[in-house]
């Protein structure tokens, strides 16, 4: 069988796909990575063949250029995912895909689209698995015949966030009815002689990586393929001092790629962890690039400074995580069962950060309340509080029983045979 996994250029997003990447290659199947040409370099260090497709896309840079960012910190269309439908306004969601459809989806899918299916239509795969938001991976798919599956990097909000808006939609006044996502997705799927169906939004099933508790509820009729999170950070080389064990409690500190790739503001809020943590009685391993190392300036004497560590290395000798609350940071924690102060930075982030804490295996922090002293009460109580240990091992239990990327890989062999 031959499988294609095309995403935007969003190194975070394509990570999580590269162990059932592996899985179907350990299975003997032909498998080969679709993006733009600036994920290459990661893609390569995978392995895994890469075949690059149109431009790369400018969202960042359009996000810093127009001041989108303190924007989308509100999350428009998905920050109240979590609110009882009767709460969330046929205004809120219209105004929500006039948002994100053309700053965001059409951004990052219109620069690959006709590459994208152009090579679907030449190397013929039978499946394709598409990243969450990455619907040129849909329309290439159907261009040829490919079965196709989305892949979520986390909770469905995207399916929750459709069905609702198409429920609200169908409330209004047909002169008034307006469908931001299927006027543009339509477009770009007629020129290739496809037709537009929700399929394009939702794939004929989704892969979902997360345990029950982390779920948001989605359509029944949708189909999820669950399958367990394996944490994968991308090429490194584990240190000596990591295969050490630590004199004292060790305490992780990340913020990921993205935040402190894009976002300045993710060096101020790097500084300030850093000083709150700076008095407790921890070894703090904090990992930032070293072009960003000589600008923080000097650190606590409890901090080692590193470039680069796999977090699925550190996870295991730590006793706690800081970090921001993204999901492969989050989820790669809590494989190890490893509990997590979490100041959730933007998009859904502090969705996932609160349902953490209401299970008892984090603590979360806004960033409006964030200060050195609570940075330090909130590690200082996940250290002392044993009861949060036991919920970060709770969810490592409940997705440890999830499907691995290997059985994942035979039933989607069945997917593209029925």
């Amino acid at each position: 069988m031959r499988v294609l996994l095309t995403v935007a250029a969003e190194k975070p997003h394509f990570l999580g796909m590269v162990p059932l990447a592996w899985a179907l290659r350990a299975a003997g199947h032909e498998v080969r990575v679709a993006s733009q040409p600036a994920l290459a370099p990661v893609v390569r260090h995978t392995g895994l063949p890469f075949v690059p497709v149109g431009r790369d896309h400018g969202f960042w840079r359009t996000m810093k250029v127009f001041d989108l960012h303190d924007t989308l910190n509100d999350a428009p269309l998905f920050g109240r995912v979590t609110a009882p439908d009767d709460e969330v306004s046929w205004e809120y969601l219209l105004e929500g895909y006039r948002t994100v459809v053309p700053w965001w989806w059409r951004m990052v899918n219109d620069p690959m689209e006709q590459d994208l299916v152009a090579f679907c239509r030449e190397w013929r795969p039978d499946l394709v698995v598409w990243g969450s938001v990455s619907f040129a991976g849909a329309i290439a798919a159907q261009a040829c015949g490919a079965a196709h599956v989305r892949y979520l990097w986390g909770a469905d909000i995207f399916a929750r966030t459709r069905r609702r808006f198409l429920a609200r939609m169908a409330e209004q006044p047909a002169a008034e009815r307006e469908d931001p996502l299927s006027a543009w997705l339509g477009a770009r799927a007629a020129r290739h002689g496809v037709e537009y169906s929700e399929t394009l939004v939702h794939g004929q099933a989704t892969l979902e990586q997360i345990p029950a508790s982390l779920r948001v509820p989605t359509p029944h009729d949708l189909t999820y393929l669950p399958m367990r999170y394996v944490p994968y950070n991308g090429r490194a080389v584990v240190p000596h001092w990591l295969r050490t064990p630590p004199e004292r409690p060790r305490v992780a500190l990340t913020l990921g790629t993205t935040l402190m790739g894009q976002d300045s503001g993710g060096k101020a809020l790097f500084r300030a962890l850093l000083e709150g943590l700076a008095d407790l009685d921890v070894e703090v391993v904090a990992t930032l690039p070293a072009h960003e190392q000589d600008a923080l300036g000097p650190v606590p004497a409890n901090t080692r400074l590193t470039e680069y560590v796999p977090l699925h290395a550190l996870a295991p000798t730590c006793d706690a995580m800081v970090d921001h609350g993204g999901w492969g940071t989050v989820l790669t924690g809590l494989a190890y069962g490893i509990p997590q102060v979490i100041v959730p930075s933007w998009f859904d982030d502090p969705m996932l950060a609160d349902m953490l804490a209401d299970g008892g295996a984090a603590i979360t922090v806004p960033h409006r309340a964030m200060t050195a002293e609570t940075i330090s009460r909130s590690a200082s109580r996940l250290l002392d509080d044993p009861s949060f240990a036991q919920g970060a091992a709770g969810v490592r239990e409940a997705m440890a029983a999830l499907p691995s990327p290997a059985e994942l890989a035979d039933a989607l062999v069945g997917l593209t045979r029925g």
